[in-house]
């Protein structure tokens, strides 16, 4: 059987039209599929686009969402193709995927002007390659535990790489691999309980570890180097935020991306990990803001 026929165990719903009904947020169809987005906010405001990570939904900005809504921004976030309750279109989940959706998302929302980006994890990746191909369409960035650059990966990780071995690894123990890793987004384990119970919830669709996997083998994860110092130079204002207990994309990193970046207004989150919006939303936010607005 074919990589993408492959059915992996636990995914047993399709995601179609009825399963959708009870979604929040809206639908635009785009020419790969079905993007679940959402988007809220004076429509005459700064627009600032969310951009998630690897494997979680959009609910991944539920704080960050709702505190620069109140602060008077219009702000966009969405699913990934592969996750939440977008699409899982055929084909390899790489940078040319990613970025196609997001220029597509911009243009079926009529989103004209510059808008300030702010990418998690792999989004910050994806919002760095975005920021490089098309620079006249975005104003400010910032970037939160932002991975796309090389660094030691568990066996596990490696295993999955494989063909057929991943998969066969995937179906048997993806679900229990991926939640426990899930965990490590944290530093405290307060609010973890909800998010994971939230993020079962994409995992009976079918096409979603057959996504993950493709994520994995096509290089979004380490492979934004060159973008990342192309983007240094264009002198845009860039802030960038780690926590500092993060275990996902370890707190070093900031080094390497400051480094390749040059002059980027740096925050450390204290007693945060990796997802230091979502645990210390009252400290993000506010540099959040401050940032946006100067």
């Amino acid at each position: 059987m074919g990589k993408q026929g492959f059915r992996f165990r636990g995914e047993s719903q399709i995601l179609d039209a009825e399963a959708r009904l009870s979604a929040p947020g809206q639908f635009v169809k785009l020419s790969g599929g079905m993007v679940h987005y959402e988007i809220a906010g004076p429509s005459n405001a700064q627009t600032v686009i969310l951009v998630p990570g690897f494997s979680v939904p959009y609910y991944v900005w539920d704080p960050t969402f709702k505190g620069l809504v109140e602060a008077g921004y219009r702000v966009v976030r969405y699913d990934l193709y592969g996750r939440g309750y977008s699409d899982r279109p055929e084909g390899v989940y790489d940078q040319e995927m990613f970025d196609q959706q997001l220029v597509e998302l911009l243009s079926a929302l009529e989103i004209e002007d510059a808008v300030d980006m702010i990418g998690l994890s792999m989004g910050g990746a994806i919002a760095v390659v975005f920021v490089d191909r098309h620079p006249e369409l975005v104003r400010r960035l910032c970037l939160i535990s932002p991975a796309g650059l090389p660094m030691e990966r568990s066996l596990t990780a490696r295993l999955v790489e494989i063909p057929v071995l991943g998969e066969l690894v995937m179906s048997l123990w993806g679900s229990q691999l991926l939640i426990s890793g899930l965990r490590d987004d944290f530093h405290k384990e307060d609010g973890m309980e909800s998010y994971l119970e939230k993020y079962r919830e994409q995992m009976e669709y079918r096409g979603f570890k057959r996504a993950l996997l493709s994520t994995l083998r096509s290089g979004v994860l380490a492979g934004a180097a060159e973008a990342y110092e192309r983007v240094g130079r264009q002198k845009r204002a860039v802030m960038l935020i780690w926590g500092r207990r993060d275990r996902v994309v370890p707190f070093e990193m900031n080094e390497r991306v400051r480094g390749l970046m040059g002059n980027v207004e740096f925050h450390i989150v204290d007693d945060a990990g990796h997802i230091s919006h979502y645990e210390r939303p009252e400290v993000v936010n506010s540099l959040l803001v401050g940032f946006l607005a100067r």
